[in-house]
C-alpha cells in the first residue's frame, strides 16, 4: 500500500539548514526542527518474540574511483571480498539471524565517484526527490521483523529509503535500522522512521562508523544477542 508521498516541509527545512557537510566530514549540530513533527514517535528498547521470518534489507552505494577500500568512505575488503559497508553489516546480520538478504536498488545509478557522489545526494535531499525502485519485495507478508540498513547521507537516510518505507505498510511489523556513519550516527533517522511507520514498532539500532566496519562483527554480534536473535556463547 502506498504511503503518503511528500516529505515534511518541516524536515526538509530542518536538512537544508544544517551545515552542508556528508557523512564523513565534521559534525555538525542540526536545529531541534527536524524532530517536531516526530516528536510522539517512540522508539522501543526491545523486540517481541515472534515465530515469524526475518528480512535484512540494505542499500548501499560504493565508491568506485580508485580510492582504496581502507581509506574509502563507503566500501570495505573482508576476507579478500569487496562489500559496501552497509552490505557487508546486512551480511553479518543475515548469517547470524537466518534472515533473508534483499538488496535496495534504484533504477538510476549513482555516481562512483566521492564529490559527484555526495552532490547528487545533496541535490535528492533538497528537492525531497523519491528515485524509482528498481527492486521490489514480494512476499512482505512472510516477514514479522525486518532489519532496515542504509549509509548516514546529508544527516539523514538517502532519499532511496523514503522510497522504500512508502512503498510498503510496515503495519504490526517490527522494524529494526542499522546504518554506517563518518561520525553522525543515525541523526534523526530513528525517529524519521517511527513517524513514517506509525504502525510499526521500531526498535533502536545500531549506528557503525565507517572506520570500524571492517572490524565491526563482534560488536554486531554482540548487538543481535542483546536483542535476543544470538544465543551467548
Amino acid at each position: 500500500m502506498m504511503k503518503k508521498y511528500y516529505l515534511s516541509l518541516g524536515v526538509l527545512a530542518a536538512l537544508i539548514c544544517c551545515s552542508l557537510a556528508f557523512a564523513n566530514s565534521v559534525s555538525v549540530k542540526c536545529t531541534d526542527s527536524a524532530t517536531e513533527i516526530v516528536e510522539t514517535a517512540e522508539i522501543a528498547e526491545s523486540i517481541p518474540r515472534s515465530n515469524g521470518k526475518i528480512l535484512v534489507t540494505y542499500f548501499t552505494s560504493p565508491e568506485t574511483d580508485g580510492v582504496d577500500a581502507v581509506a574509502g568512505a563507503s566500501r570495505v575488503i573482508v576476507n579478500g571480498d569487496l562489500y559496501g559497508n552497509t552490505e557487508y553489516i546486512a551480511k553479518i546480520i543475515s548469517e547470524a539471524t537466518g534472515g533473508d538478504m534483499f538488496a535496495i536498488k534504484t533504477v538510476h545509478v549513482y555516481p562512483g565517484t566521492h564529490k559527484e557522489l555526495i552532490d547528487a545526494a545533496k541535490k535528492e535531499v533538497e528537492s525531497a526527490a523519491r528515485p524509482q525502485l528498481a527492486t521490489h519485495i514480494t512476499n512482505l507478508k512472510d516477514y514479522d521483523v525486518i532489519f532496515v540498513g542504509f549509509p548516514n547521507w546529508w544527516y539523514d537516510m538517502p532519499m532511496p529509503l523514503y522510497s522504500f518505507f512508502e512503498e510498503y505498510d510496515f503495519s504490526g511489523k517490527t522494524i529494526v535500522p542499522f546504518c554506517t556513519h563518518g561520525g553522525s550516527g543515525f541523526s534523526q533517522a530513528l525517529k524519521t522512521i517511527a513517524g513514517l511507520e506509525k504502525d510499526a514498532k521500531v526498535v533502536k539500532g545500531l549506528p557503525v562508523s565507517r572506520n570500524g566496519v571492517e572490524d565491526a562483527k563482534p560488536r554486531v554480534l554482540k548487538w543481535l544477542q542483546e536483542l535476543g536473535f544470538v544465543a551467548a556463547k
